[in-house]
């Protein structure tokens, strides 16, 4: 019973909320309401169990005085400052918990994205070398979009009609083409788990 309750559980939900779209009704709406407002109260519980995760994690790298531990001791730190400075200073502008925010925390999500241009230029280095025919489209394309904002004189113009059509004619089609394969996938996997042929979520069979 351990296993069938849950299945019971996420078949009688998923299927409720398939269905309620093709029922427009106020009880149908009622409950989707309902039933969102218990996706908050859950995601709640699973952010308390992800904050004992990671202190339980960084903890035993700590006292096993792992490779890169001290950058545990900072991370449960941090963790600990931001957890307790909220409630006892408040989240208002010149308070320590903002202050850590603007000052910290935002100056290294800064450098990590920062970081991010330089693998994305090496990414694009590798693609856009012209070894097979495909390569060249493809470094010719982004050649023709990345010197869409570049003033070319007489040549600007028809290459701004060059790259809003490639932007809207096969660039749009394979967008298209990628979001109907991940809808299609989405159901699939919905499908899975509202059956139970999928039970990942409940552990190891």
């Amino acid at each position: 019973m351990r296993r069938q309750l849950p299945i019971i559980i996420v078949f009688v939900s998923g299927a409720f909320m398939a269905i309620q779209y093709f029922i427009p009704h106020d009880a149908g709406v009622f409950f989707y309401e309902y039933g969102l407002d218990w996706i908050i109260v859950i995601g709640i519980f699973a952010m308390l169990l992800g904050i004992w995760s990671l202190f339980k994690v960084q903890l035993d790298k700590v006292v096993k005085r792992s490779p890169g531990w001290g950058y545990s001791v900072v991370a449960l730190g941090g963790l600990f400052f931001m957890l307790i400075g909220g409630p006892l200073w408040g989240i208002e502008e010149g308070t320590p918990f903002m202050q850590v925010f603007w000052y910290i925390y935002t100056p290294i999500q800064a450098t990590m994205f920062s970081l991010l241009a330089f693998y994305i230029a090496s990414a694009a280095y590798r693609a856009f070398r012209a070894r097979t025919v495909l390569a060249t489209i493809l470094l010719l394309t982004a050649m023709v979009i990345m010197l869409r904002l570049i003033p070319l004189g007489p040549i600007s113009g028809s290459n701004q009609k060059l790259a809003t059509w490639i932007l809207m004619v096969p660039s749009m089609a394979a967008n298209r083409a990628i979001l109907i394969g991940i809808g299609l996938g989405i159901v699939a996997t919905c499908l899975k788990i509202i059956l139970g042929i999928e039970r990942a979520y409940m552990g190891h069979d």
